[in-house]
């Protein structure tokens, strides 16, 4: 665990921890995986690092024959969060994006508990088209927890259209050795058609492992690539 600050731990270390456990639980490693086991519900900080985390939680649980059954406990944690921090009429694009991929993962990968989650918001994608490639590429690497399979299936093919300009920030993000911002390009590259040949997106993504491993939520991105989509080894 990180260090502590005021004798409590930051929130950072609270993601980073539960980003490694959904890292080990996709690659098959570690106990049967249980959100409620990374994110307790006695633990205040368990909310604020679900949203952060947002659709990536419950990315155990797309897995078939993974992990324990759904409990209650599960159900729980995730209905704090989205009570918690719903975005507000304020909210910026990517916020709502987040939101609206937990609760569709909830919907997806938390079955028999429909009754817990609200419908799914409304979220613009008017960026997606009017974004330069630099800026849609810093927005699409924050919602790299939506690559999960079948989430935001519209977003993603929006998104096709725009294959290479994704390459091209994967190779800028990792030119400039920003880790975080090429793992999660790299990882919806993985998921969409077509990504060009010459990217190397397969040899990018084992570099960017490397290089940026030692931070969790990189490894997540990661091995997100290769679980689901078999990019990255």
């Amino acid at each position: 665990m990180a260090e502590q600050t005021q004798g409590a731990v930051p929130l950072s270390a609270v993601i980073a921890d539960a980003a490694t456990g959904v890292a080990l639980a996709l690659r098959g490693e570690g106990d049967p995986y249980a959100l409620s086991s990374i994110l307790r519900q006695s633990d205040a900080l368990a909310p604020a690092a679900l949203r952060v985390l947002g659709a990536d939680a419950l990315a155990p649980y797309a897995v078939e024959h993974r992990g324990a059954p759904v409990g209650a406990d599960d159900e729980e944690v995730v209905r704090q969060a989205l009570t918690a921090y719903p975005p507000g009429a304020d909210a910026s694009d990517i916020s709502v994006w987040s939101y609206r991929g937990l609760v569709e993962a909830s919907h997806a990968f938390l079955p028999g508990s429909a009754r817990h989650w609200p419908p799914p918001p409304e979220a613009a994608a008017g960026w997606v088209e009017a974004d330069p490639w630099p800026k849609l590429s810093h927005r699409v690497s924050q919602l790299a927890a939506l690559a999960l399979p079948g989430l935001a299936p519209g977003l993603a093919e929006q998104l096709a259209v725009r294959t290479d300009d994704l390459a091209r920030g994967f190779v800028r993000a990792v030119r400039r050795r920003d880790w975080l911002q090429a793992a999660g390009l790299g990882r919806w590259l993985a998921r969409l058609p077509d990504a060009p040949q010459t990217l190397g997106l397969d040899s990018g993504l084992a570099f960017v492992r490397q290089m940026g491993g030692g931070d969790p939520r990189v490894a997540l991105h990661v091995v997100a690539a290769q679980r689901f989509y078999g990019r990255g080894w």
